[in-house]
């Protein structure tokens, strides 16, 4: 079994060794970084390999899954006008992050922690339960008030413990992060935990291999916490750094204006959040986060991609869900932001794709 790579704080440098139960930088608190620089395999040599995320092997930190559902080779669709979708709702769990929980659940089996906690909106808390239960872990996940019936049932059909914390996405990130410092405690924190990050970046790494080695001009992401955001930033920097791209995609961040504060911030030219954003209802109830702790981070990577940010309002999101229905593509209201924002030509005649990150079924049919 090769070493676990150490994490660092981007913030201050200081480093925290993978095989402790650490999930934050012990003195800021704030989220970690992964110490790890891959080098992945060129094109004709992924050819026969596993179909599934693990086919990128050199790019990822953990080897040897035990505990993998396929997850991952998702298929990529056309939609109109050199815009696609690729289909992340049809992973194991029904979302995008399937991809960074099987990472969170590896390495957690390596740890053997006395129990996995973890918090969400609904669909992180699925991978994480749906991946813990394939690894033998007990699991409890903090949820917030409100969170969806479909979600809550998916979450406790995989054996995990469900706390509902009164409040909102915060309020649950908060119990969780105190549940964390109890001893034995995995925090599998999709924001925290850099091995999510190296999860959802095989997002990319598949588009780059199903375009023949290449990427589209722009990759459009919704973005709460930036998971996904992130992730195809690393891949997208991967891929150039060992010369298998010449050119580096826009990353395009898109947000539901009623919650909307890296887009607040992106307007205002700054490089953090600016102000106090309150939290509020929206149908992309997956990516309304109002203090996002990587937003340093992310806002960085859009910047530095030449890319931007789009929010959407509540009608367009019900539109363009019904839209994507009409089209055989039946995804829940936060995977329907990103066609929302793009779908009526934002990006002029740029090729483009979007992921549909999760499926209709766990939320049902939005209602203007």
């Amino acid at each position: 079994m090769t070493p676990l790579p150490d994490c660092f704080c981007p913030a201050d440098g200081t480093r925290v060794p993978t095989d402790s139960f650490a999930w934050c930088c012990p003195v800021c608190r704030g989220p970690l970084d992964l110490d790890f620089a891959p080098t992945p395999a060129p094109l004709k040599s992924l050819a026969g390999r596993v179909n599934s995320l693990w086919r990128y092997a050199e790019t990822l930190p953990l080897s040897a899954p035990s505990v993998s559902l396929g997850e991952g080779r998702t298929p990529l669709v056309p939609l109109k006008d050199g815009l696609s979708a690729k289909l992340d709702f049809l992973l194991p769990t029904l979302s995008f992050k399937d991809r960074g929980a099987v990472l969170l659940a590896e390495l957690a089996l390596r740890l053997g922690p006395r129990r996995v906690i973890a918090d969400s909106s609904g669909n992180a808390g699925t991978a994480i339960a749906a991946y813990c239960a394939r690894a033998g872990l007990p699991c409890t996940v903090f949820v917030p008030e409100g969170t969806s019936p479909k979600k809550l049932e998916q979450i406790t059909a995989h054996g995990a413990r469900v706390e509902v914390v009164p409040g909102g996405r915060e309020a649950a990130a908060g119990a969780a992060r105190a549940a964390a410092e109890e001893t034995g405690t995995f925090y599998a924190s999709h924001v925290f935990n850099p091995y999510f990050l190296h999860g959802t970046k095989t997002y990319v790494h598949e588009l780059w291999e199903d375009l023949g080695g290449r990427l589209p001009e722009v990759v459009v992401v919704p973005v709460g916490n930036g998971t996904l955001l992130l992730g195809a930033s690393l891949a997208v920097s991967e891929l150039h750094t060992a010369g298998l791209i010449d050119r580096r995609p826009a990353l395009y961040a898109v947000q539901a204006a009623a919650v909307a504060p890296l887009a607040h911030a992106w307007d205002e030219g700054a490089a953090d959040l600016v102000g106090d954003t309150p939290a509020a209802a929206t149908l992309a109830e997956g990516i309304a986060i109002p203090h996002p702790p990587r937003a340093r981070q992310i806002l960085r990577a859009v910047r530095d991609s030449g890319g931007g940010f789009l929010t959407v309002t509540e009608d367009q999101i019900v539109h363009a869900q019904r839209d994507l229905a009409s089209q055989g593509l039946y995804v829940e209201t936060t995977g329907a932001a990103c066609w929302a924002a793009v779908r009526d030509g934002a990006l002029g005649e740029r090729t483009a794709v979007v992921p549909l990150c999760g499926a209709g079924a766990k939320t049902g049919t939005a209602r203007p």
